[in-house]
C-alpha cells in the first residue's frame, strides 16, 4: 500500500494532477470563510457559536442545515461561498427529470458527447438562475433575521447595511461565487484527478467533519466520542459494502460476419447495483418535508394570539428530526423517491432495445418485450433493499441526535456518508487506473 502511495508521488502528472487538485480544494475552502459584503461578521460568529448543535426551536430547520452541509459550513457564515454546490445539485436533478417531460432533452440525451455537452450548457444556466434565486432568499432571511430561526440578539442584526444596493451587491457576490464554484469543479475535472464537483462536495462535507465530533465530545465526553467513531468504522464499512454490491445480469452477443471478419460471441454483464438512486432520494425527501416548516413559518400569529392547532401540530411532530413522525415520514418519502429516481434513470425498454439491435441476449430469456420485463422485474426487487438501505442510512443522524445529542449534520449517516463513501470510492479507483496505465500495476490489489 505504501508503495504505491509512493508510485503516485514518483510519478510526474499524477503528481501535477493531485497538487493542482488540493490547490483548487485549499481557495474553494479560503473563500468559504471570506464573508460577503455588507455582513456584520462577529454578530455571524456569535450566532454560530450560541447555536451549535442545536436543532429544535432556535436552530436551523433541516434543510438549512443540509444546504449548510453541502457548504462546508459557509451558509451560516454568509461567506462568499455561501450557496456551495447546491444550486448545481439541483440544476442537474432537474436536467435529469426533465428528460422524462421534455422530449427535445431525451433527444439530446441519445445523441452522444455533443447532446450532453448541449445539457451540460443548459445545466450551467440554470444554476445561475437558481443561485440567483437562492441568494436572493438567503439574503431576504439573513435581513429579516430568521437565518438561525427565533434566536433575537445579535443574530437578527447580521447585516451592516440594508439598503437595496447592498443587497443587490450581496445577490451578486453569492451568485458569482456559485459560478466560480463550477469553474473550479469543472478545471478539476480535466486538469486534476476527476470529478471535481463530486470532489468538493466531499470536502464541503468533511470539513463539517471535525466540528460534529466536537460537539459530541463537549457534550457527551471522551467515552461516547470513542464509541461514535468505533459505531462509525462500523457504518463505513456497511457502507462500502452496499455500494460496492452490485447484481450481474449475464449478456451473451452472437457471432457475426462482416467482411471476412468474424465479430461478437463475447460474453458481458449488465451491473444492477443494490443502489442505483444514490443520495438523490435523499435529498428530495429533506427539501419535500422542509415545505410544511416553511408554510408554518409564514403563518406565525401576532403577539398574543395562539398559533392555529395545525401550525402547532407541524412545529411539534414535522419539524425536528427527533419526532418518531418525522421519522416515519422521512423513511416512507425516501422509499418512494428511491422507486421514482430508479425509474427516471434506468429504462428496461431502452436496454433490451439496444441489446437486440447489437445481438445481444440474456441467457434463457428472448430478446425485446421478454428481457425488458425480465430487467424490470430484477429492477424492482433489488431496489426494495436499496430503498431499505437508503432509509436506514438517512436516519442515523435522528437516532445520533436522540442518543448523544448530535445535530443533524452528524458524520456517520445520512447523506454525509453516502457522498464521502462514493466520492472515496470512485476517487481510489480513478488513481488506480492511472497508475495501471504506466506501471502496469494500481494502488488496488
Amino acid at each position: 500500500m505504501f508503495s504505491a502511495i509512493a508510485r503516485i508521488f514518483r510519478t510526474p502528472d499524477l503528481r501535477r494532477k493531485i497538487g493542482f487538485t488540493l490547490a483548487v480544494i485549499a481557495i474553494y475552502r479560503l473563500g468559504a470563510h471570506v464573508p460577503a459584503p455588507f455582513v456584520d461578521y462577529p454578530n455571524v460568529q456569535d450566532c454560530i457559536a450560541l447555536n451549535s448543535g442545536t436543532t429544535g426551536e432556535g436552530g436551523p430547520v433541516q434543510l438549512m442545515s443540509i444546504v449548510n452541509m453541502f457548504s462546508g459550513g459557509a451558509l451560516l457564515q454568509l461567506s462568499i461561498f455561501a450557496l456551495g454546490v447546491m444550486p448545481y445539485i439541483t440544476a442537474t436533478i432537474i436536467t435529469q427529470l426533465l428528460r422524462v417531460v421534455i422530449p427535445h432533452f431525451e433527444a439530446l440525451h441519445k445523441e452522444g458527447q455533443a447532446g450532453q455537452s448541449k445539457l451540460t450548457q443548459y445545466t450551467r444556466y440554470l444554476t445561475i438562475a437558481l443561485a440567483l434565486l437562492q441568494s436572493t432568499t438567503l439574503i431576504t432571511v439573513a435581513r429579516t433575521g430568521q437565518l438561525f430561526g427565533n434566536a433575537g440578539g445579535p443574530c437578527a442584526e447580521l447585516l451592516t447595511n440594508q439598503e437595496w444596493y447592498a443587497q443587490l451587491m450581496m445577490i451578486i457576490t453569492l451568485t458569482a461565487g456559485t459560478g466560480l464554484i463550477m469553474w473550479f469543479a469543472e478545471l478539476v475535472t480535466e486538469r486534476g484527478i476527476g470529478n471535481g464537483m463530486s470532489l468538493l462536495i466531499f470536502t464541503s462535507i468533511a470539513a463539517t467533519f471535525p466540528g460534529a465530533m466536537g460537539i459530541i465530545w463537549a457534550t457527551r465526553g471522551f467515552e461516547v466520542f470513542l464509541l461514535v467513531i468505533l459505531v462509525g468504522i462500523l457504518i463505513v464499512a456497511l457502507v462500502v459494502f452496499v455500494e460496492q454490491s452490485q447484481r450481474r445480469i449475464p449478456v451473451q452477443y452472437a457471432k457475426r460476419m462482416v467482411g471476412r471478419r468474424t465479430v461478437g460471441g463475447t460474453n458481458t454483464y449488465i451491473p444492477i447495483k443494490v443502489n442505483m438512486a444514490g443520495v438523490v432520494p435523499v435529498i428530495f425527501a429533506s427539501s419535500l418535508l422542509y415545505i410544511p416548516a416553511l408554510i408554518a413559518q409564514f403563518n406565525q400569529p401576532a403577539a398574543g394570539e395562539e398559533p392555529a392547532p395545525w401550525v402547532t401540530f407541524i412545529a411539534q411532530y414535522l419539524t425536528t428530526g427527533d419526532s418518531p413522525l418525522y421519522m416515519l415520514v422521512y423513511f416512507l418519502l425516501i422509499v418512494g423517491f428511491t422507486y421514482f429516481y430508479v425509474a427516471i434513470t434506468f429504462n428496461p425498454v431502452e436496454v433490451a432495445d439496444n441489446m437486440k439491435k447489437y445481438g445481444g441476449f440474456i441467457p434463457g430469456i428472448r430478446a425485446g418485450r421478454p428481457t425488458a420485463e425480465y430487467l424490470e422485474y430484477v429492477l424492482t426487487r433489488i431496489t426494495f433493499p436499496g430503498s431499505i438501505y437508503l432509509g436506514i442510512v438517512a436516519l442515523i443522524p435522528f437516532i445520533a441526535l436522540a442518543t448523544v445529542g448530535a445535530n443533524q449534520n452528524f458524520p456517520f449517516g445520512g447523506a454525509s456518508i453516502l457522498i464521502m463513501v462514493g466520492v472515496g470510492l470512485e476517487t481510489v479507483k480513478q488513481i488506480d487506473a492511472q497508475l495501471q496505465q504506466r506501471h502496469y500495476e494500481g494502488l488496488l490489489r
